[in-house]
């Protein structure tokens, strides 16, 4: 089966916490400042010590839309060494969304986080996590494909504004339940898709290769770094009661550069498709070599 007709059959078949309200848009923040806190929480991760993080009073914590805990059962409880990440500050909300690589094989993760702040503090963490059985997960080629990519500051003259990037990855998203919706494809585009690449380092790359039609994909949450060009949209995969997911999106000149997914199958081993290993065997060209 053609890379193209795997991926798109795969795709269609488809504490510390505390209760406070989410930050509201706030007008603008210090881009240094939002580091900051981004580079304090991927260090909390690393010692599984989530108060490393300035924080609020009220500080809510969940994963997969599910309250859960910074030090009892989360991933942030737990150390990790983490192997590569990065962050999208988004200076209109103060929210910040990282994406986070752990490929140490015996307890491997990719999460993508969003950290909403309010006067400079945490206020509240929404976890997409991925391990083991979750959505086409190999955390080991996630890494080798993440960093090969490159995801540089656009040029102040070159930047999209957010509305122009909100609206590239929306086409995307409403392409699942409409396919009559015109995508701003980029040429080259590359699909990182779990552990799964469309890219080659070819010029001719393209992430054109299919989606399933009649899949809502709902509730998103936008957090938009004109700077990077970049957008990651937090969502329901499914309708009201979906997947747990975040897309993050890479426009340049107006056109898709790259789209990474990040889905929890929420206890169901590869979302209920066969095992990665089993679609690898029939069709290892869903990981290919890429190319110097």
């Amino acid at each position: 089966m053609a890379f193209a007709r795997m991926i798109t059959a795969a795709l269609g078949m488809a504490g510390a916490a505390f209760m406070a309200a989410p930050a509201a848009a706030q007008g603008a923040c210090d881009r240094a400042q939002l580091q900051s806190l981004a580079d304090a929480y991927v260090a909390a991760q690393q010692a599984g010590e989530g108060f490393r993080v300035p924080m609020g009073e009220w500080v809510q914590y969940r994963e997969n839309y599910r309250l859960s805990s910074m030090t009892h059962g989360g991933v942030l409880a737990t150390a990790h060494n983490v192997d590569w990440h990065r962050a999208l500050l988004d200076t209109q909300t103060c929210n910040i969304f990282v994406t986070l690589i752990i490929a140490n094989p015996e307890s491997p993760w990719v999460l993508g986080t969003k950290i909403s702040t309010r006067g400079g503090l945490v206020n509240r963490y929404d976890v997409v996590t991925t391990t083991t059985g979750d959505w086409l997960f190999d955390a080991a080629k996630t890494l080798e494909y993440a960093r090969a990519e490159d995801w540089a500051e656009i040029p102040e003259g070159r930047r999209n504004t957010r509305a122009e990037l909100i609206a590239a990855a929306d086409a995307y998203l409403d392409l699942f339940n409409d396919p009559s919706v015109e995508v701003p494809w980029g040429t080259p585009c590359a699909r990182l898709e779990g552990g799964l690449y469309t890219g080659r380092g070819l010029p001719t790359d393209s992430c054109n290769v299919g989606v399933p039609s009649g899949v809502e994909l709902v509730e998103r949450d936008y957090i938009v770094d004109e700077v990077l060009g970049a957008v990651a949209v937090r969502l329901r995969f499914g309708g009201a009661e979906g997947l747990a997911d975040a897309h993050i999106f890479r426009v340049e000149d107006g056109r898709l550069r790259y789209i990474h997914t990040i889905t929890n199958c929420n206890g169901v081993e590869n979302c209920g498709f066969p095992p990665l290993s089993e679609m690898l065997a029939n069709n290892p060209g869903m990981q290919p070599a890429l190319a110097d």
